[in-house]
């Protein structure tokens, strides 16, 4: 059984945030908050631990009151980067990261995430969630950044992002992963929705967003 206190939780907002113009996402207002702070705090909720995984502002980032700490990897190098990141200095089990720009993610991620992984004995658990396939259909696509990583993975992430991947599928793809779908009734269709413009932004602030989209 991973227990809460097993889980250590990662907010990812390491980003150049180009499709907002080059801002720092994660400072951007979200209900009277940055984006990366309500990230962060539903994060609390759920795990033993957190830290915040940035680039750019880092004191604006550490007033926050967790542990802040920039990509071990050069330039930008995406999301595997704070993967990299948090894996190298998680203190428990299991790390679980999340998006800073995907703030309605469920309040029982952790807690069905590590249901999946010890069900299955996998070293992976991953998010999925509906989405328009552009053709006004819906399909359940996996959501790669909000995944549970056992740290024991740290050797294999090293390797792979030296040998220059930077895929997360293609990384998740080498070891025992568990898809979590979250399209039972109950579930918030907008909860994996990612704000990747401002107008985006504003628009799931005023709880009216589209349809989920990839993070990214």
């Amino acid at each position: 059984m991973i227990e809460t206190q097993d889980i250590t939780g990662l907010v990812l907002a390491g980003g150049r945030g180009s499709r907002m113009g080059g801002v720092d996402k994660g400072l951007q207002s979200f209900r009277g908050l940055p984006l990366a702070l309500h990230t962060l705090m539903r994060l609390q909720m759920q795990t033993g631990a957190t830290m915040v995984n940035a680039n750019r502002n880092l004191a604006a980032y550490e007033a926050f009151g967790a542990p802040v700490w920039p990509d071990v990897l050069a330039d930008y190098a995406g999301p595997l980067a704070g993967f990299l990141t948090g894996l190298e200095r998680c203190e428990t089990p299991w790390l679980l990261t999340v998006p800073c720009d995907t703030p309605l993610f469920p309040l029982d991620l952790a807690q069905r995430l590590a249901a999946a992984a010890d069900a299955q004995d996998a070293d992976i658990a991953m998010a999925a969630a509906p989405e328009d396939d552009g053709t006004g259909h819906t399909t359940v696509r996996t959501q790669p950044v909000f995944c549970l990583l056992r740290v024991d993975l740290l050797e294999s992430l090293v390797a792979f992002t030296q040998a220059g991947g930077r895929k997360i599928d293609a990384w998740t793809a080498q070891h025992r992963c568990a898809i979590v779908a979250f399209d039972q009734p109950g579930d918030d269709p907008k909860a994996f929705f990612n704000a990747n413009t401002l107008a985006e932004l504003h628009s799931l602030e005023n709880t009216s967003a589209p349809q989920a989209s990839r993070a990214s």
